[in-house]
């Protein structure tokens, strides 16, 4: 029979064994930042919203992975999405001038505010709302996208 003591250090021993086994077997992870330029105004936030999926982008949060604001200090601004699994993920930033967080818009639809989405696609009336496969890019390690602010439609 175990005296007390032994049967702690195995009990021990167990625990850090299986601690390490989920280590091991951990599905890794990785760190997005996006960089947005171009910025007009020195007041506000940039709100951002990474999407992991078409559904919902880039106007709801339907397939939202992450999201957050960063204030304006500049004409740049950048902000760090930590913990994304690999995968495919497109983002969308809004330069939030009212704080209310979202992408205000005139009775036409056209944006009132600065807008932003991932690999800078063209927004027109033509080409419409841009498409998450248009916008998308692969995460399977750390990595930097850069978003130049639009605030207007492209001609």
């Amino acid at each position: 029979m175990l005296k007390l003591s032994q049967l702690s250090h195995v009990l021990l021993a167990t625990l850090v064994s299986l601690s390490f086994a989920k280590t091991v077997n951990a599905e890794p992870t990785a760190t997005l930042s996006v960089v947005v330029n171009g910025i007009r105004h020195q007041k506000g936030e940039i709100c951002f919203r990474v999407y992991a999926s078409e559904k919902g982008f880039p106007m709801s949060d339907a397939s939202e992975a992450q999201s957050g604001c960063a204030k304006i200090t500049g004409n740049s601004v950048t902000k760090e999405f930590t913990g994304l699994k690999p995968g495919t993920y497109a983002v969308a930033v809004v330069d939030d001038q009212n704080g209310d967080r979202k992408l205000n818009k005139d009775f036409f639809g056209i944006p009132k505010e600065g807008f932003g989405i991932s690999k800078n696609p063209t927004v027109s009336i033509q080409t419409g709302t841009p498409k998450f496969r248009d916008a998308s890019f692969v995460i399977d390690k750390n990595t930097t996208v850069n978003i130049i602010m639009k605030y207007s439609l492209d001609s």
